[in-house]
């Protein structure tokens, strides 16, 4: 990320100590980057309200063992106050106007209730397992949902790149609504394409935060982009790491999604006979192409619903 490597690169002029920016942990926790601590990885996604850390180093300041991480950027000049939304690499380099009193800040509460739900940001490697799309940053639901961790905690969720190209491309989805709680392997949403439909599962647990709704101008998008600009919906769970135990990631999802293709591909065979052994891959719309396959069967055998 560019932003984040200038922005490294401006701190390290700061405080005179370029050798300490490169060494810098990917994701520096706030406490680090306003020198309470040496060196300490954020490991809870920047959401600093529900991280033990965070809270133990509160109980310190308290007790007055160190200063707050606020304390400590109060004695930088005020040209050097910057952002914590800055600090923890989030947004764009600003500089921190109401002198770390983020409660009263207007840019701290448009951030955290607008604009980190708003702006995707974007999968990570991409793996092609014989044709079809997963995001290795993510986590998958065996109901071919994914769900991907954004820094300050914000979850957001879609459906699988296989999902839509076995199906094809949706005409409508029946999406949650903001506040809405949804529960881990219960129906969470819709879609719907001609005369078919079917209920998807959730992925996790949780409360919806906000809903794209650019999907329901375009029903399209999540089958043409699932892991950017075509996810559903984000929501908040109160304990991640637990949220996520039963969600597949990495080399396990490659692994599942390598065999819910020799699952698909052996229902084709059933009505079509012997696939070509020349290690091709299926086209989009399977069901399109295959309405032999059945709409009930497909979901069921997929969705799980």
């Amino acid at each position: 990320m560019n932003r984040k490597k200038e922005f490294m690169a401006t701190m390290s002029e700061n405080t005179g100590t370029r050798k300490r920016a490169e060494i810098l942990p990917t994701h520096p926790c706030l406490w680090m980057q306003a020198g309470v601590v040496k060196k300490k990885e954020c490991t809870h996604y920047y959401d600093c309200a529900s991280c033990k850390y965070d809270a133990a180093m509160q109980k310190m300041t308290a007790t007055g063992r160190h200063l707050s991480w606020q304390d400590a950027m109060r004695r930088h000049d005020s040209r050097d106050r910057t952002c914590r939304h800055t600090l923890t690499l989030r947004a764009d380099p600003r500089p921190c106007p109401m002198n770390y009193n983020c409660s009263h800040c207007d840019f701290d509460q448009m951030f955290e209730d607008t604009l980190s739900l708003a702006i995707a940001q974007g999968p990570g490697e991409i793996a092609d397992i014989k044709g079809f799309k997963l995001d290795r940053s993510g986590y998958f639901h065996w109901g071919h949902t994914w769900a991907r961790i954004e820094d300050g905690g914000v979850v957001r969720v879609g459906m699988d790149d296989f999902s839509f190209k076995v199906l094809g491309s949706p005409d409508g989805f029946d999406l949650p609504l903001t506040g809405q709680e949804l529960n881990q392997n219960k129906a969470g949403w819709g879609i719907r394409q001609k005369n078919n439909s079917a209920d998807v599962l959730s992925p996790i647990n949780g409360i919806i935060t906000r809903v794209n709704h650019g999907v329901a101008k375009s029903p399209a998008l999540p089958g043409n982009d699932p892991y950017t600009d075509g996810w559903l919906f984000t929501l908040h769970t109160p304990d991640i790491k637990d949220a996520l135990k039963d969600l597949m990631a990495e080399e396990e999802s490659c692994s599942w999604l390598d065999r819910e293709v020799l699952v698909l591909e052996q229902m084709i065979e059933e009505v079509t006979g012997p696939l070509a052994a020349d290690g091709g891959v299926l086209r989009s719309n399977v069901y399109g192409s295959l309405p032999g396959l059945g709409w009930q069967n497909l979901t069921r055998k997929f969705l799980g619903t």
